[in-house]
């Protein structure tokens, strides 16, 4: 078996860990071996076989942004996945589709040795030399020359075979899918959780009750906040953000600047994310430590498919700066939103002052960020997260 066929075959079973380097060369769970260093069938879109090494390697890291895993390639001297290759090699490896015009045919691998007492072509007898008025003798092609051939051969597996040999089973790939769609409908389970929990916490309501394991009731009845004649809703808080391009924070980096600190373009993300469909919502967490949310809250960029029991759940907006962002909206006007809903506008620092000339006649508040100094970020995400809890503390007051 090739490497990349026997890369892929790992994958598919969730045995990737069970691929360890020895020296140089790479051992597939006492299947396989193979050295670092020998190229795959994958040709990359430069014109060059990715090796071994380089594409185990991928498969280790590529969660990480392309920009991380290639500082770690590089510090590590692993050739590295070009940004173009990277999700249309993934999705080969992973077996997301069945084919690639990227994989290139090798040349079959030299079949091992037979074993002493195996067929042999030093033990056939020679045939006696021919005299020159004879014919000659038949071609390569010869039916009954083919077939001589064949019954000399031994075949190394079939199709029962590869069912039943070791260490490859389909009852592991079950249980393996089974355990991540448990895993995943756990985690939409506790993000829900989390939600209520924080919203009880940020109302000052009841903060529920323990079950009896010890853990935290997920229902619990949180008291409704009332904004001048409005209220929130039970329910996850919502947050929404414009659709637009033209504004700094959308449903792209949303996620990763208010929870990580860090502010990415948004078309830069789009890249990363390979194409995938936008999602309808992200769930974006306050975290007062790693394992300990504080709060939880759903964050949108089509407030046209809200329904009113929805609009009740909305505590904040990140602006555009124009007015149509809020048409159709269920408001008299932007005076009647910025006293139910907060509102943030984000804006490079040195932009000129005529870009948030609209923005200040609102009742918005105004984040600044760098366009290069990325360390500067987190102060700006823990200055949005600060005023929008004052603002939910204020209103449950009312």
């Amino acid at each position: 078996m090739d490497p990349l066929s026997a890369l892929r075959d790992f994958v598919a079973r969730g045995e990737l860990e069970k691929i360890v380097r020895v020296g140089d060369e790479f051992r597939f769970a006492g299947d396989y071996s193979f050295p670092c260093a020998a190229e795959t069938a994958y040709r990359s879109k430069q014109g060059n076989l990715y090796t071994l090494e380089t594409l185990v390697y991928f498969l280790r890291h590529h969660q990480l942004k392309h920009t991380e895993y290639l500082q770690s390639a590089r510090l590590r001297r692993v050739p590295a996945v070009t940004l173009p290759d990277r999700k249309p090699l993934l999705d080969y490896l992973l077996g997301r589709v069945a084919s690639s015009d990227a994989v290139e045919l090798l040349p079959p691998h030299p079949v091992p040795a037979p074993a002493a007492d195996e067929y042999r072509p030093d033990d056939l007898p020679l045939a006696p030399p021919r005299p020159a008025d004879l014919p000659p003798a038949p071609p390569v092609h010869d039916p009954g020359f083919v077939s001589t051939i064949r019954a000399l051969e031994r075949p190394l597996k079939d199709r029962e075979a590869l069912l039943e040999c070791r260490n490859r089973d389909f009852y592991s790939v079950l249980t393996a899918s089974t355990r991540r769609q448990e895993e995943r409908q756990r985690l939409d389970s506790q993000q829900r959780k989390d939600g209520l929990v924080a919203k009880s916490r940020l109302m000052g309501s009841d903060t529920g009750f323990a079950d009896d394991a010890g853990g935290y009731d997920a229902t619990p009845r949180p008291k409704m906040l009332h904004l001048k004649g409005s209220k929130v809703g039970e329910g996850v808080p919502i947050i929404l953000v414009p659709s637009a391009f033209q504004t700094l924070i959308t449903i792209y980096n949303v996620k990763e600047f208010l929870e990580d600190g860090v502010f990415v373009p948004s078309d830069v993300k789009v890249k990363q994310s390979g194409g995938e469909k936008k999602p309808e919502f992200v769930t974006v967490r306050k975290k007062f430590s790693r394992d300990q949310v504080v709060a939880a809250y759903e964050v949108r960029d089509k407030p046209s498919v809200l329904k009113p029991e929805d609009w009740d759940r909305v505590v904040a907006v990140f602006v555009l700066g124009k007015e149509w962002q809020f048409k159709d909206w269920p408001f008299k006007d932007h005076v009647e939103i910025f006293n139910k809903i907060i509102g943030f506008y984000v804006r490079f620092e040195d932009d000129s002052i005529e870009s948030a000339k609209i923005v200040k006649q609102w009742n918005v508040k105004i984040i600044s960020i760098s366009k290069n100094k990325r360390h500067q970020d987190r102060a700006a995400a823990l200055e949005v997260w600060n005023r929008l809890e004052e603002f939910m503390r204020s209103r449950s007051h009312t």
